[in-house]
């Protein structure tokens, strides 16, 4: 708990808040079609919450999430130990400079760990000072190149 905000790991069962989780997504990052206009049938999100590698994270405060991560467990072939990308990270801007991010941070910390997790990583966009900052806190910078890839259903295929 913290700041009256509950960290919960999500399961299939809990699609109203995977539903609210997508909308905190969508707003925290401008991209409200992109988490809501198509969004998933139930049972798609059920089974992409019911696969062990996936952690999504849910900060809820007074019935309502507030804020979320999701995470993908990477399993290494050179060792055995993961790795888990943070790929969506967001704090709805009421509760921002609370310690909620760190919280969720903090929460996949201890799954990782349990999982034999050897590192977390996350992206962060140029410009994007208050991520930056926070993610400067936790961990060490690598200044790294991201390459988009289309598959024949990606953007360009569709």
């Amino acid at each position: 708990m913290h700041l009256g905000v509950q960290i919960q790991r999500l399961t299939p069962a809990d699609r109203p808040l995977i539903h609210e989780l997508l909308s905190v997504f969508g707003r925290a990052f401008n991209e409200e079609g992109t988490y809501g206009a198509h969004r998933p049938s139930d049972d798609y999100l059920a089974r992409v919450l019911g696969d062990s590698t996936v952690v999504a994270l849910a900060a809820v405060a007074d019935g309502h999430v507030v804020a979320g991560l999701v995470a993908y467990e990477l399993r290494k072939l050179e060792q055995a130990r993961s790795e888990f990308y943070i790929y969506d990270l967001a704090v709805a801007e009421a509760q921002r400079r609370q310690g909620v991010a760190t919280a969720l941070i903090d929460a996949l910390r201890e799954i990782a760990a349990e999982r034999g997790g050897w590192v977390i990583f996350v992206q962060a966009d140029y410009g994007d000072d208050p991520a930056v900052a926070l993610y400067t806190k936790l961990g060490t910078r690598e200044d790294v190149m991201h390459f988009d890839i289309q598959t024949s259903r990606g953007p360009r295929g569709v």
